[in-house]
Formats: structure tokens, C-alpha cells, sequence
């Protein structure tokens, strides 16, 4: 089984998986931006062979440099669980004749109007939006839809760039911080909780399925500094108050064509009960994630997803054992992190429960907390009871700060 993973050293995670098809018996060709001499021996062992490409974001580049690289080869899959990287990948099976998403799949979880629009056709609930490439198209869709509305990049990840927009004073501002953003959805503002669905599939048929709630939704976290936001896997996933939600996700799967791979989706519950899709991606959760979900089954979902993409087959139990929470911290200030309080409490309090502790230490600068989730590091911690799962992460919330200065 000889596997081309773009982007196979960036971002960090993207190591394991390349770890994770090397453990199944995969020959990994990987393609990156940096120079080999950089990549870790420990990493390097996983690989075959490896490509250095100038500009990872350059598709087209990227596609001749990889084809001409691969020339003589006996090529069985070409992946990449970045992003970015999906139509790239896309686009590399195709002129490889290599077997797995098509590139038409691909633009159905990459541009999220034509990802709507696909799954409304499948007869299923998504808020209502528009295509905007211009000021005038945001502005007639705010008329036809109102406000509350959400401005979202059509190829955006995460929730980068996008703004909840509240009346017509707060558009202009959002308008004036989006010019970069070349095309943008325009969408119904969906009031609700906030939940994933994430999959390991096989030929578009979830393998393995996962639930983790935002608390606070992110567009809520996005808006104040002072908030440390927090993700928990939920343990318990046959219960009534997630079977429309996780039905509706099954269905999304099919409405878009998944084949193998990751998928990470959104959808919100309304207060009355009603539930509807977000948005969905063919590639994993990032900011952890995958091994949030890890924990909660005490697995190795980097192994699975090489072993469902190489042979079609998902060997790890699905056995749901904890809730898991990440606890997102942003620091007080600017500059260098200078203390911490309230750690060493939590910890000899509720260490048993601590899976990961990586809050940046004294000295280190601080990150932009609008620019990654995972802000001045993060606590994850399990416990197979939701409500003492969530008092725990309430109390690491609230309880550890951060100082910056």
C-alpha cells in the first residue's frame, strides 16, 4: 500500500497520522513545505520518501511537482486531513487515477453554499443562505434574511473570519474587516446549543461516531478575551436529546458523498427542539480533538483513520468509557506569560482526572487568541459522568488564570 499524505508534517498533528499509516503497513510518500533536514528523526522513520514543494497552498504547483515526483510509482491513495489540502488531494487522485473522494465530493465539504445546497436537496434543515462575492450581494441577503445573520468565509476552517452580525451599523464593520475574504456565505443566524459529529468512515458508512458539545458556542467564544472555552465529548450517545442530531448527520454523510476518512461536522439544537445542519468538513476535528476523542474511548483514532483509508477496515473498540472536556486558556495581558494561579490547586485536587496539562509557562509569549483556538494552552480532563465532567471543567474555567505582561 503505497499512500501520498500532503502535508504531512503541518500542522503539528499531521505527524501522527503519518505515524498512523506507517503502523498499518503503508509506504508514506510525504509532501511538505519544510526542508527534510528539519523533520525529527523519530518522524522521518515513518516516512518513505519525502517531497519538498515551495509553496504548500499552490495547488497547481503542488499537483505537477507531486505527479512528475511520483512518476514510475505504483501510487494506491492520496490523502491529507489539512483543510487546505482536501482539494488538493482531490485534484492528485484524479490525475494519478488513484481510487477515493472525487474531486466534485470534495468541493461538496469544501465551499459551504454549494455544501447547503446539497444537503437541502436531500430534503434536510440548513440554515438559509446566500453566496455573496461582493458588498451589494452581502447587502441584498441581509435583506432577504434579516438580522441576526453570520458572515462566514465559503472556504473558511474553523471560525476564522466569521462575525455574528447583529444590525446594519454592525455589517458595515464586518465588511470593512472581511475585504480580504474574496467569496463569503451569508447565512440565517441558527440560536441554539452548539454540537459536532464527527466520523471515522468507510465508504461513507460512520465507522466510528462522536458527539462533543461547545460551551460556549464559538461564535460566542470568539467575542470576549475573557472567556476560556471549553469542548467535551459526550459518553453517552444513545440518548434522546442527540438521536435527531446524530440521524441528521448520518444523513448529511450520504447526502454529500463521503467515501473514507474523517469527517467533522456542526449542527445546532434550537430550544424548541428542532435541529440543523452547520456545516461539515472530510477531514478531522482540529484543536484536539481527535484525541479528546481518543481519551473518551481509550483508543488511537490516528491508527484507525490509516487503517480505514488503506484496507477499509476499523479494528479499535467503540466503546464509549468518559466524558472528555478541553479547557481552552487565554492569559490576562499582553506580551510573556508571567504566573499562573490557581494550577497547583486544581491539580491536587482533580490531577486524577488530568489527562493533558499544556498551559504555556512563565516566559513564553503569548498567542493571538483570535487567531487559534488552542490560545495560551489547554487542560483536558475526563470523568465518565457528564455532570461532573463539566463541574470540572466549569472549575478549571473559572478558577486557573493566566497573566501576561
Amino acid at each position: 500500500m503505497n499512500v501520498v499524505f500532503l502535508a504531512c508534517g503541518y500542522p503539528p498533528e499531521m505527524q501522527q497520522y503519518t505515524r498512523g499509516l506507517a503502523e498499518v503497513g503503508a509506504s508514506v510518500y510525504g509532501v511538505g513545505d519544510a526542508p527534510v533536514s528539519q523533520l525529527s528523526p523519530t518522524f522521518r522513520e515513518y516516512l518513505t520518501d519525502y517531497l519538498k514543494v515551495p509553496r504548500l497552498l499552490d495547488e497547481a504547483d503542488v499537483v505537477e511537482r507531486v505527479a512528475a515526483w511520483l512518476r514510475g510509482k505504483a501510487i494506491d491513495r492520496v490523502e491529507s486531513n489539512w483543510e487546505v489540502m482536501v482539494l488538493t488531494a482531490a485534484r492528485l487522485r484524479e490525475r494519478l487515477g488513484v481510487p477515493g473522494m472525487s474531486l466534485d465530493a470534495v468541493q461538496g465539504f469544501r465551499d459551504k453554499q454549494l455544501m447547503k445546497e446539497r444537503v437541502a436537496a436531500a430534503g434536510l434543515r440548513v440554515p438559509r443562505a446566500a453566496r455573496a462575492r461582493s458588498a451589494a450581494d452581502v447587502h441584498a441577503a441581509a435583506e432577504r434574511f434579516g438580522f441576526p445573520l453570520v458572515l462566514k468565509p465559503i472556504s473558511g476552517a474553523g471560525s476564522a473570519d466569521t462575525y455574528r452580525v447583529d444590525s446594519a451599523r454592525d455589517l458595515e464593520a464586518v465588511l470593512a474587516r472581511t475585504q480580504h475574504v474574496a467569496e463569503a456565505s451569508v447565512e440565517e443566524f441558527v440560536d441554539g446549543e452548539e454540537f459536532t459529529f464527527d466520523t471515522v468512515s468507510i465508504g461513507g458508512k460512520a465507522a466510528y461516531v462522536n458527539v462533543a458539545q461547545y460551551l460556549p458556542r464559538p461564535l460566542v467564544a470568539r467575542t470576549s478575551e475573557w472567556i476560556s472555552p471549553v469542548i467535551t465529548t459526550v459518553r453517552q450517545l444513545a440518548q434522546p436529546a442527540l438521536a435527531d442530531g446524530i440521524a441528521l448527520g448520518r444523513r448529511v454523510l450520504g447526502a454529500l458523498g463521503m467515501g473514507t476518512g474523517f469527517t467533522h461536522m456542526e449542527w445546532f439544537k434550537k430550544p424548541d427542539g428542532e435541529v440543523v445542519f452547520g456545516e461539515i468538513g472530510c477531514r478531522p476535528g482540529g484543536a484536539h480533538l481527535v484525541d479528546q476523542m481518543n481519551y473518551t474511548s481509550d483508543i488511537d483514532l490516528f491508527r484507525e483513520w490509516a487503517r480505514a483509508v488503506c484496507w477499509h477496515s476499523f479494528e479499535a473498540s467503540t466503546e464509549r468509557k468518559y466524558n472528555v472536556s478541553i479547557i481552552f486558556k487565554r492569559a490576562q495581558g499582553n506580551g510573556r506569560i508571567t504566573r499562573i494561579t490557581g494550577l497547583r490547586e486544581f491539580m491536587r485536587r482533580h490531577g486524577e482526572h488530568v489527562c493533558e496539562e499544556k498551559l504555556l509557562r512563565p516566559g513564553t509569549p503569548r498567542r493571538n487568541w483570535k487567531q487559534t483556538l488552542v490560545s495560551d494552552g489547554f487542560i483536558i480532563l475526563r470523568h465518565p459522568e457528564w455532570r461532573i465532567a463539566n463541574e470540572l471543567a466549569n472549575i478549571a474555567a473559572t478558577e486557573i488564570t493566566m497573566y501576561a505582561e
